[in-house]
């Protein structure tokens, strides 16, 4: 059943990207300011869509885990969690990329976008401390800390246009009450959400799996230890 949902989700997520890359790339005019650059903007924004709900679901995991002390919830918030920091990578580097073109530089030390990487580096800490600590329990009570603190951390980030003066544009999401883009444009973005979403969806499964048989490893080491 899992091996079908995930061809599934599969399938249903390349065909959704296939047809929106071809609208983002052969149907929608180039940007008036930006030219055709504009167009990393399709996947710049999913990701980070992706990366700060991500953390946010899996700080939920975690605080599942410290009301249940059930460890299914922490393998969930560590898979979920790996899974968006690959997607906060993503939004870090095709922004860094439209920032070299637009901007005429890689980085700017702005509010967004240090905020997003101090994100960026909490949650590569969480999946280090992940592998630095053997007992199962005190691993997920840290890992659980580490990822209420850096979803804090994350919705300052998403907050951050709004609250101070950036370098980096204000919203322009309708959500979010932008006006920022022309009719037509916005919705190949939210396309791309549901696809990675799919995609992102696929993966924390298959991290699942591997969460599980990494805790069956665990108690069989720890039962041939006890005997």
């Amino acid at each position: 059943m899992r091996e079908k949902i995930i061809i599934g989700l599969a399938v249903f997520a390349g065909a959704l990207l296939a047809w929106n890359m071809n609208t983002i790339f052969t149907k929608l005019p180039d940007e008036l300011n930006q030219g055709a650059i504009y167009r990393i903007i399709y996947f710049h924004v999913p990701a980070n869509i992706l990366g700060m709900s991500g953390f946010g679901l899996g700080m939920l995991f975690s605080i599942g885990y410290l009301v249940t002390k059930d460890l299914r919830y922490d393998a969930l918030a560590a898979s979920v969690t790996e899974v968006s920091l690959v997607f906060a990578s993503i939004g870090l580097a095709t922004g860094s990329i439209w920032a070299r073109i637009i901007w005429g530089v890689w980085w700017a030390w702005d509010y967004r976008l240090t905020s997003w990487l101090v994100c960026w580096l909490i949650f590569g800490g969480y999946l280090m401390l992940r592998r630095a600590v053997d007992e199962p329990n005190q691993r997920a009570r840290f890992a659980a800390v580490v990822s209420i603190l850096g979803s804090v951390n994350a919705y300052i980030s998403y907050k951050s246009i709004e609250w101070w003066t950036t370098q980096h544009p204000q919203p322009v999401l309708s959500i979010r009450n932008g006006g920022g883009m022309a009719a037509g444009m916005e919705a190949p973005i939210w396309w791309n959400v549901l696809a990675l979403a799919c995609f992102s969806i696929i993966l924390v499964m298959v991290r699942m799996r591997q969460e599980s048989f990494a805790r069956e490893i665990d108690t069989l080491r720890r039962m041939a230890h006890a005997q």
